[in-house]
């Protein structure tokens, strides 16, 4: 116990001694009054001590105290002087007013009166923040912001920071190759030809892998697997996967080159995780027409290459394996609906007609969705409301979710994507989906289809729905109109088999020609009203030329465009002389801006729109934008397009 509290329980004990004293001699008093004067004396004798006890008290405990703040002060001094973290005060107008002893340490001289941007750059910035990390000549920084009181914590983190990027850069990434066409190019090669092809794909790739330190071995004839870690692939995305580039070029005497397919996955600690990732980028890779990478790392998706057309294939066997399976799917059904995406276009609704003539040969029934006409439509829905029995298997989308059962069969078709259906809704809760489409597949796809039909070779989706057809049944019989429908789609997303037109392409449209289509039909259903004709040539107007010869139109400010007249803007733009890719930017009817984008094939413009959100084919491909001005859309595409440029080195 300090003695100053000794002293002070004393004193207590003291008063006690002298009230119970008092208490005592006042009874006594009472009997004599010599014993009264005795205890009044005794009284004023213990208070006097008692009270020269209080002031002892007082000193003892005052002393105490001046010891323990000097202590404490003490403490503190050093504490602020040794302590290995930086202690900042600095003014309203971010100059240092005060710092410890560490700051000096760090910069070799005193930092007061200095501007906290001179401590680091960052710092000029620290509104709003709480926690930041700042590089100070070669040691990594945590700051600690403690804005009311206008004071910086600086402690190092530089250990801690290296054995984190150490940890990252040791993840490990699965990579699975695999070479997209060798039975198409091989195809009648002798097999000397043939050894000698596969070699040379073969060592180019194991050559590059362990250039690039990757672990590879063979699965199958035409798969490697690989491993490596995740610095390894920051390298290999840095340099755009060059071995794509590599295999392409070693081959490219052939009349067609051999591809490679690249999916990796990383991001995840589980083994199998990390597999099906690698898998799933593979597929999407594969599924975009192939000759790229897909990166998948956690939920990233990255897509590298991709600067070939997808390779036409030379066999009927998918169609006909597919088409048998949508018949038996279509007969296990009690009813099929049929949807496109919104803003219908030709394509998307020949296609739909088509599908439905399948239904309608296998005895079922089924319907097409359509949620508004456009002016890309409106000729070919007229006619179809004056076809004898065609109008009645159109319904709107809440009639559709009305009707549909657990047992109905839901075909997509000239899409992927459920965000983009013209009835999402209808994809909910039934796992019997279809989708047939010709786009490159994006991230974002229909969950869980028990058939999927995606060929990025393909001209359109009624290319594809054709041949499918032709595998129904034998006794196919198609009316004039339906016949018509399915070849107007074609002509329109082949530019008249201008772009993207393959021989299934021709021998599709020979079908449809020996079962019907009116090829004066055709021109009659796709002519162009006067007045969307100028509305399209007051875009052209606005146009400008980049990089000498990409061309970037704009519709009016205060003007809607519908969608497909911003892409026949975009077609006609790239009619002319010295253009070889166009991009139109427009607000659409929908109130977001629309930008269609055209290439005659040096600019993957596919790759471009990627970038701002949308996607497509090399060729041809759009991107819908958000909470953005008609200005702000047009400076974002400049830069993607020059971004694009600057990483192929082309300006």
């Amino acid at each position: 116990m300090p003695k100053f509290l000794f002293k002070r329980w004393h004193g207590f004990h003291m008063v006690f001694s002298l009230i119970f004293g008092a208490i005592l001699l006042g009874i006594l008093s009472l009997y004599h009054w010599v014993y009264g004067l005795i205890g009044l004396f005794l009284f004023f004798v213990i208070a006097y001590f008692n009270y020269r006890a209080e002031i002892a008290f007082r000193q003892d405990l005052q002393e105490y105290i001046i010891t323990i703040s000097h202590r404490v002060k003490k403490a503190g001094e050093e504490v602020i002087n040794e302590i290995p973290m930086g202690m900042v005060l600095y003014s309203e107008e971010k100059t240092i007013q005060w710092h410890n002893p560490f700051i000096t340490k760090i910069f070799d001289k005193e930092m007061i009166g200095a501007h906290l941007r001179e401590l680091a750059p960052s710092l000029e910035k620290i509104e709003g923040k709480t926690k930041m990390e700042v590089q100070l000549h070669d040691r990594i920084y945590q700051v600690q912001i403690k804005a009311d009181e206008r004071i910086l914590y600086l402690w190092d983190i530089t250990e801690h920071h290296t054995l984190k990027i150490k940890y990252e850069n040791e993840q490990l990434v699965y990579i699975i190759f695999h070479m997209d066409n060798v039975d198409e190019v091989a195809q009648g090669m002798d097999e000397q030809s043939r050894s000698l092809l596969m070699t040379n794909v073969t060592g180019a790739i194991t050559e590059w892998c362990n250039q690039k330190g990757i672990y590879l071995r063979r699965f199958a004839s035409d798969k490697f697997f690989g491993i490596t870690d995740a610095k390894t692939l920051k390298e290999l995305e840095k340099n755009h996967f060059d071995i794509l580039d590599v295999v392409r070029e070693i081959t490219v005497d052939n009349k067609i080159p051999v591809t490679l397919s690249i999916g990796v996955g990383a991001g995840v600690k589980s083994f199998i995780e990390l597999g099906k990732l690698a898998q799933s980028s593979l597929d999407i890779a594969l599924g975009r027409g192939g000759d790229q990478a897909a990166v998948k790392v956690g939920n990233r998706l990255s897509f590298y290459g991709g600067k070939s057309n997808a390779v036409e294939k030379r066999t009927r066997v998918r169609a006909r394996v597919i088409s048998h399976a949508l018949r038996d799917l279509i007969l296990e059904s009690d009813q099929v609906f049929i949807m496109g995406h919104k803003h219908a276009d030709t394509d998307s609704l020949g296609a739909s007609i088509g599908v439905l003539k399948a239904v309608q040969t296998n005895g079922k029934e089924g319907f097409v969705i359509l949620d508004e006409v456009n002016p890309g439509i409106e000729k070919l829905m007229n006619a179809v409301k004056e076809h004898d029995y065609l109008y009645d298997f159109f319904i709107r989308p809440d009639q559709a979710l009305s009707m549909a059962t657990q047992r109905s069969l839901v075909v997509v078709v000239d899409t992927h994507k459920p965000s983009m259906v013209i009835e999402p809704r209808l994809l909910d809760g039934h796992k019997r989906t279809v989708v047939i489409d010709h786009h490159r597949r994006a991230e974002e796809f229909v969950a869980d289809p028990v058939l999927i039909y995606l060929e990025p070779y393909a001209s359109s989706t009624c290319e594809l729905v054709t041949e499918l057809l032709q595998y129904q049944s034998d006794k196919l019989m198609m009316d004039v109109l339906e016949a018509t429908t399915l070849l107007a789609g074609i002509v329109v997303d082949t530019k008249s088999f201008s772009y993207r037109t393959g021989s299934r392409t021709f021998e599709a449209a020979s079908f449809l020609r020996r079962n019907g289509a009116d090829t004066a039909l055709v021109q009659k259903l796709l002519k162009e009203d006067i007045e969307q004709f100028m509305k399209r040539s007051e875009i052209i107007k606005n146009a400008e030329v980049i990089f000498d010869s990409i061309a970037v139109a704009r519709g009016e400010q205060d003007q809607e465009y519908h969608q497909i007249l911003i892409a026949q803007t975009a077609d006609t733009l790239l009619n002319m002389d010295g253009i070889t890719a166009s991009f139109v930017v427009s607000r659409r009817t929908d109130g977001l801006i629309g930008i269609s984008a055209r290439s005659l094939g040096d600019v993957n413009v596919q790759v471009i729109m990627e970038k701002m959100g949308g996607g497509g084919h090399l060729t041809n491909a759009a991107a819908q934008l958000r909470d953005m001005s008609l200005d702000e859309a047009i400076h974002q595409l400049k830069e993607t397009i020059e971004e694009y440029l600057n990483e192929r080195g082309l300006i």
